[in-house]
């Protein structure tokens, strides 16, 4: 079946026509769309298997970040410099990074047009292009959050995560307003994170006597998993921490933050400081390409082998896809190993057999020296690594948080050489339900 995909012609920046420099055409055997954690690891992998000059990858930041950096960030807790590194260091030698963004896809043609007009043809590709923050789907959050004098702040920008350091340290009792919205995005546990952290900062500051914190979600419960949202629920209430759920946050003003029901009523509650978790979406390359996606906007694959289900050789990994899983960080490492062997398959002319058990983790910190380390596959279902409950607060989660999990991320995930700790979990916990 044909698919025609919406191309825009001639290509503009910022509205403005772009004459910058003529149009030129790249051809690749592999072509890795987006520089995030899945991008960057299925480069060095298929770098290992390839040639030079066969794999391009198209990603317009120069900088890459470790993004479960940022509630550390906005706890005071580590620098935002400590969060990024450059991304040609990142990346092997052999590969060829294209600074420039897909702008859309053509994948009956084999071909991705750049947002400066340029041409990409590939013979495979695998598309990693993350998630965007849709904050314009809250009337008055981008002009909240882009004012220095307010007290809105997210932890899920590079943008906004010292504000929220700030805000911390300048609040001095009142509400604190915390939201997650309707549709999950990028690890949905960061919004209780911060929230935690917060607590734990004032009541050092003496001052969690004189304030009120609110969680306000959209979803049904506080976490997605059963045993770990009943877990996070008596926390909360042990910290004197309201939950509201079926709350989804539509608007922002100075005067107070707006909430909606399922039922449409609304409410709204006055804060003296408020973090928002924004909505989240697929950027626009993937919106522009109906014949990739499914009826939401995400790459559409499957959830096994992340093998596109039209295109046979095309490929994807991480938020961007349509897999059922927990949007971590921690997911892209066996996707990346399952998506390397199927991929290998294919170019040899295989079909794919590896699958995807649809792993993510979440490592949930509850104060400045103890967490819980939320992992599940598919369905919910519970699957830990280590042999004692991991819902229960530890300090070795706090301590993992803060230095062995940036460790893996720069020195093995990134570099396609961590599969996920399943072998860990064989030899630490062989007896795991």
């Amino acid at each position: 079946m044909s698919v025609v995909c919406s191309r825009l012609a001639p290509y503009t920046r910022h509205g403005i026509r772009c004459h910058c420099k003529a149009s030129k055409t790249y051809k690749c055997k592999l072509l890795v769309v987006g520089g995030g954690a899945g991008g960057c690891s299925v480069a060095w992998r298929f770098s290992r298997r390839m040639k030079e000059n066969d794999i391009i990858l198209l990603e317009p930041s120069t900088i890459h970040f470790y993004q479960p950096a940022f509630t550390l960030v906005a706890a005071g807790v580590k620098t935002l410099e400590q969060s990024y590194k450059s991304v040609p260091k990142l990346l092997p030698k052999s590969v060829t990074w294209l600074h420039d963004k897909a702008e859309n896809f053509d994948p009956c043609q084999n071909l991705v047009y750049t947002w400066n007009g340029d041409k990409v043809y590939y013979d495979f590709m695998v598309i990693a292009v993350g998630l965007k923050n849709d904050y314009d789907k809250i009337l008055g959050l981008r002009k909240a959050l882009d004012n220095p004098c307010s007290t809105v702040s997210t932890i899920y920008s590079p943008f906004y995560c010292t504000k929220t350091w700030r805000n911390l340290q300048e609040f001095s009792g009142g509400h604190a307003l915390f939201t997650f919205p309707v549709k999950a995005g990028k690890c949905a546990g960061a919004a209780m994170k911060i929230m935690f952290l917060a607590q734990d900062y004032w009541r050092k500051k003496k001052i969690a006597c004189r304030t009120n914190i609110t969680y306000n979600t959209g979803a049904e419960a506080m976490f997605g998993i059963p045993k770990y949202s009943e877990s996070l629920k008596k926390l909360a209430a042990s910290r004197g921490i309201v939950p509201n759920y079926l709350a989804n946050l539509v608007e922002v003003s100075p005067s107070g933050a707006l909430f909606q029901g399922p039922g449409g009523e609304t409410i709204s509650l006055p804060y003296n400081i408020l973090h928002v978790t924004p909505p989240m979406s697929p950027p626009g390359c993937l919106l522009k390409c109906a014949g990739l996606t499914d009826a939401a906007g995400f790459l559409n694959v499957d959830e096994r082998t992340l093998q596109h289900k039209q295109f046979f050789n095309v490929f994807g990994l991480g938020d961007c896809t349509n897999t059922p899983n927990g949007k971590t960080a921690a997911a892209v490492a066996p996707q990346s190993y399952v998506l390397e062997q199927n991929l290998a398959r294919v170019m040899a002319g295989k079909k794919p057999t590896a699958k995807y058990n649809g792993y993510s983790a979440c490592p949930l910190l509850t104060s400045y020296n103890r967490g819980i380390l939320v992992e599940f596959l598919y369905n919910k279902k519970v699957w830990e690594t280590f042999p004692f409950d991991q819902s229960k607060e530890r300090r070795l989660i706090y301590h993992l948080n803060k230095y062995i999990f940036p460790h893996l991320y720069w020195r093995r995930l990134l570099k396609g050489t961590w599969n996920g700790p399943s072998t860990v979990r064989n030899i630490v916990n062989p007896f795991r339900l």
